[in-house]
């Protein structure tokens, strides 16, 4: 059974003003949802490029290009858009690499065509493609060190996802349509194969343009909690860490710049490696065993009692101290060598 009509019912992520970077700065370190903040880029030259035309925006944008490869992926005809496996679970889009004057010249080439395949260029570093586009073209965003990056494509559907770091995603030229769902949701989006993804994060399986609520029944729950956000070219979206989200790009022709950081120290480890290291290790043990391994967890991992090492002397406490950027080294070296046997 599908049913779209709940999606159009979702309440639209809610929307802030503020005066100056200092402010930008103040509600991020505080905020812990979602917020639009419309306009926030709208004096980009990038984003006047793209008012004008979308050929215009290409143009801009080839003349900051390096002249390397850029990795783009390619889909069917017939899709709606949609970047997402197919029926073997393999993907159904090719990945090719290509000039970028070429993919904008294939881009343009189908741009009005009602069956144009989707063109979609994701995740692509900013300072390493492009020279001066970041100088031009950035968010003040004060003290952090954030990765940026940018997406280009035409219309395209990427599955519900999320990502590790606090996001900032800027809509330079097109439209863009954003679908949200708290952290724990993640059992009611009914996740794909953490190892076999389109682009590296578990993705949902449910199709939000016509969800089939008797294979994903738990889906109207995620909806219960889910939001909204639908940007214009210059509209920014703050998207919590680890937060859902499912993108839609509405136009021919679209462009959004993200800013990616960690609140934790880049040295920290990621949480996905210890997750698929649990699967490997401890998933399948006996029940007793798996048990013990679970209260070993809380106590030295997520209840983090002091008093678990108190016994030890301080200079001997090693990782079960609060790391530092040499434990953590120490640790990851360990980890290595434990994996290589």
């Amino acid at each position: 059974m599908a049913d779209a009509g709940a999606l159009a019912e979702l309440p639209a992520v809610g929307e802030i003003e503020f005066a100056d970077a200092a402010q930008l700065d103040a509600v991020l370190h505080q905020a812990d949802r979602p917020f639009v903040v419309r306009g926030l880029v709208a004096d980009w030259p990038l984003v006047r490029a793209g008012r004008r035309s979308a050929q215009e925006a290409r143009d801009y944008l080839l003349a900051h290009r390096r002249d390397v490869p850029f990795t783009v992926s390619v889909g069917a005809s017939g899709a709606d858009g949609r970047l997402f496996y197919d029926e073997a679970m393999g993907m159904n889009f090719a990945t090719v690499q290509s000039k970028l004057p070429e993919i904008f010249a294939r881009l343009a080439a189908q741009e009005d065509a009602p069956d144009a395949r989707p063109i979609y260029l994701a995740s692509v570093d900013v300072k390493g493609f492009f020279t001066g586009l970041h100088e031009a073209n950035h968010v003040d965003l004060g003290d952090r060190h954030p990765l940026a990056s940018i997406w280009i494509g035409t219309r395209t559907r990427i599955a519900a996802h999320n990502d590790v770091p606090d996001n900032l995603a800027c809509v330079a030229v097109g439209r863009r349509r954003f679908t949200l769902f708290p952290r724990q949701q993640f059992p009611n989006l009914y996740l794909g194969p953490i190892d076999n993804t389109p682009a590296g994060r578990a993705i949902s399986m449910v199709d939000f343009h016509a969800p089939d609520f008797v294979a994903h029944p738990r889906f109207r729950d995620a909806l219960e909690h889910g939001q909204v956000a639908e940007l214009e070219a210059g509209d920014a979206l703050y998207v919590p860490a680890m937060w859902w989200h499912h993108v839609e790009g509405l136009a021919p022709f679209n462009v959004l710049l993200n800013y990616w950081w960690r609140q934790s120290p880049r040295w920290l480890g990621q949480p996905q490696d210890a997750l698929n290291h649990a699967i490997l290790s401890i998933r399948d043990l006996p029940a007793d065993q798996k048990q013990h391994w679970r209260d070993m967890f809380d106590h030295y991992v997520f209840d983090h009692d002091p008093a678990a090492f108190a016994h030890i002397p301080a200079p001997a406490r090693s990782v079960l101290a609060p790391l530092t950027a040499e434990s953590a080294g120490r640790l990851r070296a360990f980890l290595l060598r434990a994996l290589g046997r």
